[in-house]
Parts: C-alpha cells; structure tokens; sequence
C-alpha cells in the first residue's frame, strides 16, 4: 500500500523523533559513564533511568512509524489543519 504525503511525512517525523532520543541517549551513557568515574553514583543511576525511558519511548514511536507504514494509523489533512486518526 502506498502512504500519502500527509502519511509519509508523519512516518518520517516518528523515525526521526525515535533517532533523536536514541542518540540522546548514547550522549546521556556517556554522561552516565562520567558521573560514576567521579563517584557521583546517584546522578549516574538517574540517568540511567532516564535512558531506560528513552529506549522505551523510542521503541514506541519506531513502532508507531511502522503501524503508519501498514496503514493502522493514518493522517489526513482538512482545510482547517492537521488531524491524527486511528483506524
């Protein structure tokens, strides 16, 4: 099944949301790394916290992306602006 523009660009959009927090994450386990090098172990399990959030925050929209793709989740535009539909 083809993806209209309106489709195609939401897809696009979660991918790169997805992307964005995974590369967030790699710099915040660096951070993490840091912090427990200089004995700051409780910012450094904060962190890690955050990225386990992340990771599942980005396993969400890649899989929202994919549902796009299928056709599960659709976006059609109206004269008035943009609406997100679930079919």
């Amino acid at each position: 099944m083809w993806l209209n523009e309106s489709e195609q660009q939401l897809r696009r959009d979660l991918q790169g949301l997805a992307s964005d927090l995974r590369w967030s994450a790699v710099e915040l386990l660096r951070i993490e790394q840091q912090l427990r090098q200089s004995g700051n172990e409780a910012d450094a399990q904060a962190i890690q916290r955050l990225c386990a959030l992340f990771q599942g925050d980005e396993e969400k929209l890649s899989g929202y992306a994919e549902e796009v793709k299928a056709k599960l989740i659709s976006r059609n535009r109206h004269e008035e602006g943009e609406t997100l539909k679930d079919e």
